[in-house]
């Protein structure tokens, strides 16, 4: 048995320990039922991640209002929930030790348009992207929805939450001056642009007390020209260091019509190891690194090297659910990842999500990947358009 970094206990500034240094990213793995409801399928997907040795798993974009889902197999977490399904999936996602957090979600600009009416911080009109103003009031009901999402959270039995301020999400358009163009106390300067993050931050603790888990998901940058650069980045990072969060999770890039993915301009490896370690010299907050790690000799490298406390894994636990149970033997070191002979638009995105649902149905996984990436964005779609249909006629037009 490997008795390394990685497989060492890491005690959180809540109190809260970690088994591991290996955690499941937040992934939209768009199993929820169309009414915001955990599915059978779901369950068993997380039940297995944890069954595999991991952490934590994080489930990604839990929102607080239908009204700004990202996908219509979101989960949705607020008073008229089915609390008793949510509890079941806490259950099931928790065994052999493992914890399962809830990442807080608000689409924002990005919302699903099918299902929305979508809101960011500045009016948008682009190809692709078109988004009405939030007003004042509305932000302020942003900040209260995700605090009673997280206290919902852990009602319903959730070892954690994390708040999404990545990729091109919500908390993050306001964070990038090509989203926020406002002029009053969220927009302007970079501590005017943070204000929403910092305030929810506040809110969410007050919700869940001192003794729960607050994650923050951070991009290092937007990776778009004119966005949000490492340097502002940087100076989110160290007024995090003064809020009451446990963990700072370090990712890049947005989903912004057009934008590079972060494997397509990161290079080989860790994606945002670079910048992880000039954050650690600005904060004592835990660090997780999400993006780009494919061998155990990565992660151990970069834990190694002090520069992250936790490692992120989202699609090398598609490959091989049972990773670190598998690494902690010094068993499937490097394991195989698709290579497609052609990834059109969310092809790539597509395949793997249909392959997070034959996990959670038990489907038997060989070393032979099926690598027809149309089909897979076929079904995806298909499956898309059914739970909007649902979706619609549960929540009504806008969500």
């Amino acid at each position: 048995m490997s008795n390394d970094l990685l497989f060492t206990p890491f005690t959180l500034p809540c109190g809260v320990v970690l088994k591991s240094r290996l955690i499941k990213s937040a992934m939209s793995d768009s199993l929820g039922d169309g009414k915001g409801h955990p599915t059978i399928t779901q369950e068993r997907l997380y039940e297995r991640w944890a069954e595999g040795g991991i952490a934590a798993s994080i489930i990604g974009e839990v929102q607080g209002l239908s009204g700004f889902a990202e996908k219509p197999g979101n989960l949705v977490l607020n008073a008229q929930s089915d609390f008793e399904k949510f509890q079941r999936l806490a259950e099931r996602g928790q065994k052999n030790g493992s914890l399962l957090w809830l990442q807080l979600g608000h689409a924002g600009a990005l919302s699903y348009a099918p299902t929305s009416t979508p809101k960011g911080p500045s009016a948008l009109d682009l190809k692709g992207l078109t988004c009405d103003t939030l007003t004042t009031d509305e932000i302020k009901g942003v900040i209260q929805q995700f605090a009673e999402t997280a206290r919902l959270a852990r009602k319903c039995g959730f070892g954690g939450v994390q708040i999404h301020s990545a990729h091109g999400f919500l908390l993050s358009q306001f964070l990038s001056p090509l989203f926020n163009k406002r002029d009053d106390e969220y927009g302007g300067s970079i501590g005017n642009r943070m204000r929403l993050l910092l305030e929810t931050i506040i809110a969410v603790r007050d919700a869940v007390g001192p003794d729960f888990p607050i994650a923050v998901k951070l991009n290092s940058s937007d990776q778009l020209e004119g966005g949000f650069s490492q340097d502002e980045a940087l100076m989110v990072v160290k007024a995090l260091n003064d809020t009451s969060i446990d963990l700072l999770d370090i990712s890049g890039g947005t989903y912004f019509p057009g934008a590079k993915s972060a494997s397509d301009s990161a290079g080989k490896g860790p994606y945002f190891l670079a910048f992880a370690k000039q954050a650690r010299k600005l904060t004592s907050k835990p660090l997780m690194l999400t993006g780009g790690f494919k061998t155990k000799e990565q992660a151990d490298e970069a834990i190694a090297s002090g520069s992250v406390d936790f490692i992120g894994l989202a699609r090398a636990l598609i490959v091989a659910p049972s990773l670190p149970i598998q690494w902690q033997k010094d068993e499937n070191l490097a394991p195989d990842f698709p290579r497609f002979t052609h990834s059109p638009e969310g092809g790539v995105t597509a395949w793997y999500t249909m392959r997070i649902t034959d996990i959670g149905v038990d489907k038997a996984i060989d070393d032979k990947f099926d690598l027809d990436i149309d089909k897979a964005i076929e079904t995806y779609e298909a499956r898309d358009w059914e739970r909007t249909q649902i979706w619609l006629e549960h929540f009504g037009p806008g969500g």
